[in-house]
This record gives structure tokens, sequence and C-alpha cells, in this order.
């Protein structure tokens, strides 16, 4: 996610970094030589004159512009969807926190000092361990090594074993539950209150895969796609005869707005991808790591992340 405040004057046209301008650039930059050499012509290709009025690209323009605008709209619905997640992920992991730490019974009041040993400590850190767990599982990366200190030995070796390693650590979490019940470590009917939670935090892992796996229909997609790069691309021969040697400029134009929303659409129906206008799950996790091992007392804290040329991942 680009983080940078809004750039006045001059900075607004030649600022590069956040801007949709780099990933477009070649198409556009084709399309503007398209338009250079249609002026220069005049128009006329060999012996043929290619002779197009405004009155088409009117016609397909608006409606052009209706539909760019409504896919980027159905994009950043995504977008914000699962920013709601990630926020839900963030408030009932600080709760199952301090349900652990002051519902369940234990000796002491559970602390990082007592290690995995305490199931606690266990259950809190396996949290920490399930946000990084479904962030790399959006994101198709391999399981991030810093979760070996996270769980024991022989879940973690499990973990790097399972299908759905969000799930599995869920299903974990179910069975020390059970075990605090089995052992009268806490009441059943506040039990009940921590296995509310692991539902929030699984339905709300659910959710992400169900954003993740079920993109914008691809024909749709394409259509919109096709139909952005004909308009731009044709439309200096309905310019030329217009507008003369001011005909590269309005096409950049045009086709820099145009050629933008597509590829922005792009990057916003797949919020938790690693593209610059996608969400910071590290941020994210980092945040729910700093703030659960605050409630272990762990003095060892990691810092927050900060973006990295206004990047923040």
């Amino acid at each position: 996610m680009i983080i940078r405040d809004r750039p006045s004057g001059l900075k607004l046209f030649l600022l590069l970094r956040g801007s949709i301008l780099p990933r477009i650039l070649p198409s556009l930059v084709v399309n503007i030589a398209v338009a250079l050499l249609v002026t220069w012509s005049h128009g006329d290709l060999w012996d043929l004159k290619i002779t197009l009025t405004t009155i088409p690209f009117t016609l397909i323009g608006l409606p052009l512009a209706i539909f760019l605008g409504f896919r980027n709209n159905s994009a950043y619905d995504r977008f914000w969807e699962g920013r709601k997640l990630w926020g839900e992920l963030v408030l009932r992991s600080r709760n199952l926190a301090r349900q652990c730490l002051s519902l369940v019974e234990g000796e002491g009041e559970g602390c990082a000092a007592d290690g995995l040993g305490d199931l606690r400590v266990r259950m809190v850190l396996r949290a920490i361990a399930f946000s990084h767990a479904l962030r790399d599982q959006l994101r198709q990366q391999p399981l991030d090594p810093r979760l070996a200190g996270m769980l024991q030995q022989e879940e973690h070796a499990q973990l790097a074993r399972a299908a759905n390693r969000p799930d599995y650590l869920m299903q974990r979490m179910g069975q020390d539950l059970r075990r605090c019940l089995a052992d009268q470590r806490i009441d059943p009917c506040l039990a009940a209150s921590v296995d509310a939670s692991l539902s929030a935090m699984t339905a709300a892992a659910a959710s992400c895969e169900r954003i993740k796996n079920t993109p914008v229909p691809f024909s749709y997609s394409l259509l919109l796609h096709r139909t952005a790069y004909l308009y731009c691309f044709l439309l200096p021969f309905g310019l030329v005869d217009t507008i003369g040697f001011m005909t590269p400029v309005v096409v950049a134009i045009v086709a820099y707005t145009f050629f933008g929303l597509d590829a922005l659409g792009d990057e916003l129906e797949e919020p938790f991808g690693t593209e610059p206008n996608n969400l910071p799950l590290d941020a994210i996790c980092r945040a729910i790591e700093i703030d659960l091992r605050s409630a272990l007392g762990d003095e060892h804290l990691p810092p927050p992340l900060a973006p990295l040329d206004y990047l923040l991942t």
C-alpha cells in the first residue's frame, strides 16, 4: 500500500512513486507513437484516407467510462472487504489473547517467559502464527520460517505438511480448549466465549479465501480491456481532422485515464497480493504480533513496519 501525503503543485504531475503510470507506460508510449504517426500522415495510410468522425467515439466513450468505473467500484469493494476482514482478525486476536490469559486458570499470570510449555502462552503465540500463515496462504508464499519459534516442534512440522495451514492451527486451538475443559481450567460458559473468538477468526480466514478464489469474471475484464485499447488506438483517426497537431496531446490524456483505470482495477480486485496498491498484510501481521506479545509481557517486541520508499507491505 502506498502511504504518502497528497502532492500539490508541480509534484502532482511529476510524481511517479505511487502512480499507476509505470505499469501502463509501455502501452501509453505506443499509443502516443501511433497518434504522432497519424498526425504526421494526417490519417493517410499509403493511398487510403482513413476518415473517422468523433460521433462513434462519443457513443463508445461514455459507456466505456461508466463500465470502467463500475468495474473499479467492484474491485474496490473486494479491497475494502478484505481490509475489514483483516481488521476483524486484529480485533479477534486481541480478544483471544485477553480471554486465554484471564479466563484460563494456571500457575502464575501466563507470560512469555513461561514458554510454549504453558498452554495459555502456546495459544496466544499460535494466534500470531495463524495471522502469518493466513497471509502466506493468500499470497501463495512459502511458510514463514519465524513460525518455528511460535509453535512446538512437532506442531510446526505438521503445519508445514498441512494443505490448509490456518485451518490446521485452528484445529490445534480447539484441541487445547478441549484440554482446558477436561482439566477444569476454564468454566464451560467462559469456554463458549473463547470458542466464539476462534470461530470468528476462522470465518474471517474463510472469507478471505472466498475473495482470493473468486476473481472478477474473466470475460467481463477481457471485454473492457479490448474496448479500452481499441478506443484509444483508433482515437487519433477521429481527432486528427478536427484538432490537428494537438491530437497526440489529447490522445495521451484520454489513454492515460482509460489505461490507468483499467490497470488500477486489476490491482484492486486482488487485494491480498504484493502490488503497490494491495493491502499491507505484513504490517497488519506485525501489529497483531506486537499486541499479543505485549499481552504476554514480552520485552523483546519487534518494531512496527514502516513504509519503505512510501510502500507499506
